[in-house]
This record gives structure tokens, C-alpha cells and sequence, in this order.
């Protein structure tokens, strides 16, 4: 009987190694590609169940986890943009709904978070990754002009109805300054 081809390679590398004894090299040399083949599953198996039971979630916990998801599954759905052949507008396109993943879920802990800190960070997200947003589009030449109201205002008044007034602008300059 022929030996099978992975165990000449076997014995081709294992005849490398300096060994006292012929067959200890070829052993050890299966061993190491058992435990790396064995190993991962069983590290991926443990992970996946955890060893205690979850506690009940709160109605709270519950809505936070399954908007989470939500956003989640759609950034993750959106991202996956047929290539155009252009790179560059493939690059904003799987951003665009990277950065609008970010604004969900920051807007997601803003409607259940509690630790004002961790509010106040998920508010310079939504802003940072909405100016990121602009940035991109403009950078290839599409409009950024979105006129919807940022997702921590009211949106009680519809965008159509607000009007603008010269006399009304403000400088932003001053506290835009680091």
C-alpha cells in the first residue's frame, strides 16, 4: 500500500527536524496539526453557550437589545454594496451606512441610556459621524445637503415648515474652536 499524499509531506518536513528517533518527529508534527485544528472549534463552542442562564430581561433591556439588532442587521445589509468600479464611491457607499450604524445605535442609547456620560458621547457621535457623512459625499461630488432635523431634535415641526431669516444666523465659529 501507497502512503497517502499528507503523510509524505508529512515525512518530507518531519525528516527536516533532528529528532532521536525517526517516527517522533512525524508525531509531534500531527499533534501540533491536531491541536490547531481542534482547538478553535472548542474555544468557538464555549463562547457561543454561556455557562449561566441569563437573567430575565427587563421590558427596557428587551427593546434596547432588539432596536440594537435592528440597527445592526440594517447597517451590516447596507454595507454589502454591489461594486460600481469606481472605488472611491464604493468606499462612501459601504461607509454611508457604516457612520449611519454609529448614529443609530448612539441615538438607541440615548433613548434608554442612563450614565450622562456615556449620553454625552453618543451625542458627539451622532454629529461627528453625520459631518463624516457630508464630508464623504462631497468628496465625490454629491450633494450633502440633507435637510432633516438631527435624530436627538424634535421632529414635531415638519422640516418643510421651518423657515429661514437672514436676520437670524448665528457664528458657530466660536464654539466650533478646540
Amino acid at each position: 500500500m501507497h502512503p497517502s499524499p499528507f503523510h509524505r509531506v508529512a515525512a518530507a518536513l518531519a525528516s527536516r527536524c533532528r529528532w532521536p528517533r525517526p517516527g517522533l518527529g512525524t508525531t509531534l508534527f500531527a499533534a501540533r496539526i491536531l491541536v490547531a485544528f481542534a482547538v478553535p472549534p472548542l474555544v468557538f463552542a464555549h463562547e457561543a453557550h454561556p455557562a449561566a442562564p441569563q437573567a430575565a430581561l427587563s421590558a427596557e433591556e428587551s427593546a434596547f437589545l432588539q432596536e440594537n439588532d435592528a440597527a445592526m442587521t440594517k447597517m451590516m445589509n447596507d454595507m454589502a454594496a454591489k461594486p460600481t468600479g469606481d472605488i472611491d464611491r464604493d468606499f462612501v457607499a459601504m461607509m454611508n451606512p457604516h457612520h449611519q450604524g454609529a448614529i443609530d445605535m448612539a441615538v438607541i442609547e440615548l433613548r434608554y441610556g442612563k450614565n450622562e456620560q456615556l449620553r454625552r458621547i453618543a451625542q458627539e457621535i451622532i454629529v461627528d459621524q453625520m459631518q463624516e457623512i457630508a464630508a464623504m459625499k462631497l468628496a465625490i461630488g454629491e450633494p450633502a445637503t440633507d435637510t432633516t432635523p438631527a435624530p436627538t431634535q424634535s421632529q414635531s415641526v415638519p422640516v418643510a415648515d421651518v423657515h429661514h431669516h437672514p436676520s437670524m444666523q448665528m457664528d458657530m465659529s466660536a464654539g466650533m474652536k478646540k
